[in-house]
């Protein structure tokens, strides 16, 4: 049988979420956790492979039992096997074939920006102390609406076969305290988000134009874009499936 968890996690601590050889990840800890309790070496695949120190609000994984699981029992289990800082939402049954990855049709993140010195926030946040145009900087984040290839945004290293995404929802929104940017996609590439955000970041502050965004897209050159922006600041916070998936629906 095969089971979605949905989970949370700080990754502050994490080295992103796929299993390194010599680095602590969530997918790592959540494998020890779901073994222990299945009693048998189990693997979790996950939607997608947040990096080093990314956050994730929302994100599901899929794992395989060749018992049926008493589901609210077994999320009571996990989470009392877990560290503070990973938290199960739930676990539910899918259709044997679900697949965390190639099923999953659309995700979202969010970049969270304060422009003040907090001390309960600058670890999950990006500060810039600058003067942004934000008005400037959502005319940018349109422009990627109109675009599929991204690989000016990706990492050089990579090995997926396309660098197209379809972005359905890119915005800048003053949230309390909190510059907060939104990005919606049928998929992302690596470091995409975080490329994105420091490129936007560059035209609130005067160093692009809107034009100059038109320009780095087309170029397909990671070296024309604007810096990485660090991880604290970046949430995984949502994964939506089609409904036919899960089991019994």
């Amino acid at each position: 049988m095969r089971y979605f968890i949905e989970l949370s996690y700080n990754g502050k601590d994490y080295h992103g979420w796929q299993i390194q050889p010599n680095a602590i990840s969530v997918q790592e800890v959540l494998e020890k956790a779901v073994s222990t309790l299945l009693r048998e070496k189990t693997n979790i695949v996950g939607a997608g492979r947040t990096d080093t120190g990314v956050h994730a609000i929302q994100i599901v994984a899929h794992f395989d039992s060749k018992d049926v699981l008493n589901e609210q029992d077994f999320t009571y289990k996990l989470n009392a096997l877990l560290p503070k800082t990973v938290a199960i939402q739930k676990v539910y049954r899918v259709l044997d074939d679900a697949h965390a990855r190639f099923h999953a049709l659309k995700r979202s993140y969010k970049y969270k920006i304060v422009q003040h010195k907090d001390p309960f926030l600058y670890e999950f946040t990006h500060v810039v102390k600058q003067s942004l145009d934000v008005s400037k900087m959502n005319e940018a984040a349109q422009i990627l609406l109109q675009y599929t290839n991204f690989e000016c945004f990706s990492k050089v290293k990579t090995d997926v076969h396309t660098f197209n995404c379809t972005i359905t929802h890119a915005k800048w929104t003053q949230e309390n305290n909190q510059l907060v940017f939104t990005i919606s996609a049928d998929r992302f590439l690596r470091n995409m988000v975080r490329a994105i955000v420091g490129t936007l970041l560059a035209v609130g502050l005067g160093k692009l134009t809107l034009n100059d965004v038109h320009d780095i897209i087309r170029s397909k050159d990671r070296g024309k874009a604007g810096v990485s922006v660090p991880a604290q600041g970046l949430y995984l916070t949502e994964v939506i499936y089609p409904k036919a998936i899960i089991y019994g629906s």
